[in-house]
């Protein structure tokens, strides 16, 4: 075990966190593995501030992630046209006589049939409904 001084304590954390053979452990996988090597007074609290700047740990960290409701099941339609999605394909390359660049999709559930309507990628909500 090693007694540290404050010039080897990033080295140290960033050895034990960060390079290819750690696998960018989690705050408590570091903690154990200086634990074993390295020494300093303050060493848990640095090991904490280190893990909450480390920008990948707090993009994978499951307590930062979006909560999101129970998953629902929808459905199934009893009749056509009893249900339908819609979503849109856009940044195409320019078609057609109109030059249009993206499709409105719409599948019909109960049959499972899609339609594909031509427009445009900066068209409004409005502009779609008419």
């Amino acid at each position: 075990m090693v007694l540290c001084s404050r010039m080897l304590i990033n080295t140290i954390l960033l050895e034990c966190h960060d390079k290819v053979y750690s696998g960018t452990l989690s705050e408590d996988g570091t903690m154990e593995r200086i634990k074993t090597c390295a020494w300093w007074p303050s060493w848990r609290k640095d090991v904490f501030e280190y893990f909450n700047s480390c920008d990948r740990c707090q993009k994978a960290n499951k307590a930062t992630f979006t909560r999101f409701g129970l998953r629902m099941n929808l459905k199934e339609p009893s009749m056509p046209w009893d249900m339908a999605n819609l979503d849109w394909v856009t940044s195409l390359p320019p078609g057609g006589d109109k030059h249009y660049n993206s499709y409105i999709v719409i599948v019909e559930r109960y049959s499972k049939r899609p339609i594909f309507l031509p427009c445009y990628k900066d068209e409004t909500a409005m502009d779609t409904s008419l």
